[in-house]
């Protein structure tokens, strides 16, 4: 922006990083030492190897984590070697930590279909999966970016599952584009932000929406967002990429209201991730290049429902205009520590897609604005 894992017919390995101590990580994570190694992480890493309990790289891409109890679990892209490994061949995989270093393999949560019928069928492109819990239903809730299998990027789709535990099973729901024949929400009442007038649209942005509104806005890069009320909302690139949607979930979060807005109207933005500080929301985000980095980009605003304010790249020093080679997937409020954020990103290597490595980074506010510094290694007390 998916089982084989790593394997080989000849002993493969892998320089890795820990401490201030080089090691041997071999790929198939059978070594004893590479296992010890993987469970004693006392700090991150950006863009190295990480090793899971097995010793194996964490094979979670684009993905986002959920607070369950007192255990973190990561939700993300499964992926298999080569470029194959760029469409859904395996699924979603799941981990699970206590304390966000050391993470247990808990398997693949949400598996593609053999079915050619169904939605997510093996080959397909599964993109960003987000799992959030529903307090009322009791249920985990999967929302994910779907392509339909041999139709590109054409389809544009959010896909929905369901699991009674975090780790799963989940069960493949629906996958369809959220509300259609709906226009968006306008806090300003006089309605002049957001009016769309599908007669003439006035712009290229426009344009998509209006040729989308009978059977449903487009839906690709994506997130969810749990906010302090217990309300949800389904944030994701629409309009061609052209423009960001936050949409209201229903209740039991497994459907949209048909309320919405439109942010950033007109600019390409995908790769979304929200999050909210002393009652202000935030949003980083990037640019549309494909897999290639670029800079990014954050908003700010006092209400989810807007108006979002446009605030500039994030990222200081050297590599910040490309993100230090990575793209946003997630902003996670670390429990315990106030004020305590990281930026996930994700490096993309489309070419051999299980390579992909993964970017977490100190999040630091100064006057209210975040800053985020590239670290080579880092651990929480950065927060204390």
């Amino acid at each position: 922006m998916n089982s084989r894992i790593y394997t080989a017919l000849f002993a493969v390995s892998i320089l890795v990083v820990s401490g201030s101590k080089a090691q041997q990580l071999p790929l198939n994570g059978t070594n004893q030492e590479a296992e010890n190694m993987a469970t004693s992480l006392k700090s991150f890493a950006p863009g190295t190897i990480w090793p899971d309990n097995n010793g194996v790289h964490i094979n979670a891409h684009g993905g986002g984590i959920l607070l369950h109890g007192k255990k973190y679990y990561w939700y993300g892209e499964h992926k298999i070697e080569g470029d194959a490994g760029n469409k859904a061949e395996v699924g979603v995989h799941c981990y699970s930590s206590s304390d966000l270093y050391n993470w247990k393999d808990e398997g693949i949560a949400l598996r593609v279909s053999d079915d050619t019928a169904s939605d997510i069928r093996k080959g397909c492109i599964l993109e960003r999966p987000k799992v959030v819990y529903n307090p009322h239903t009791k249920k985990y809730v999967m929302w994910f970016h779907l392509e339909l299998f041999g139709k590109g990027y054409k389809a544009a789709r959010t896909g929905l599952a369901v699991a009674d535990k975090p780790a799963g099973p989940f069960t493949f729901v629906k996958s369809y584009r959220p509300n259609a024949g709906m226009i968006p929400f306008s806090p300003d009442v006089s309605g002049k932000n957001e009016q769309v007038n599908c007669r003439i649209p006035t712009n290229k942005s426009d344009s998509f929406f209006c040729r989308d509104l009978p059977g449903g806005q487009m839906a690709r890069d994506m997130t969810v967002f749990v906010d302090d009320d217990g309300k949800a909302y389904h944030v994701f690139a629409s309009e061609e990429n052209h423009t960001l949607h936050i949409a209201e979930l229903t209740n039991d979060f497994m459907g949209h209201t048909g309320k919405f807005i439109r942010v950033y109207i007109g600019h390409q933005t995908e790769a979304p991730a929200v999050f909210k500080k002393d009652g202000k929301y935030f949003m980083i985000g990037s640019g549309c290049t494909g897999w290639k980095p670029n800079a990014a980009r954050w908003f700010s605003s006092n209400s989810i429902w807007g108006p979002w304010t446009y605030e500039g790249n994030p990222c200081l020093g050297p590599d910040a205009g490309l993100t230090y080679g990575g793209q946003s997937t997630y902003v996670l409020p670390v429990a315990g520590k106030k004020d305590a954020f990281i930026f996930m990103a994700d490096k993309w290597v489309p070419n051999n897609a299980i390579d992909g490595r993964y970017l977490w980074l100190p999040i630091i506010f100064k006057n209210n604005k975040p800053e985020i510094n590239w670290q080579d290694k880092w651990d929480l007390s950065v927060f204390n």
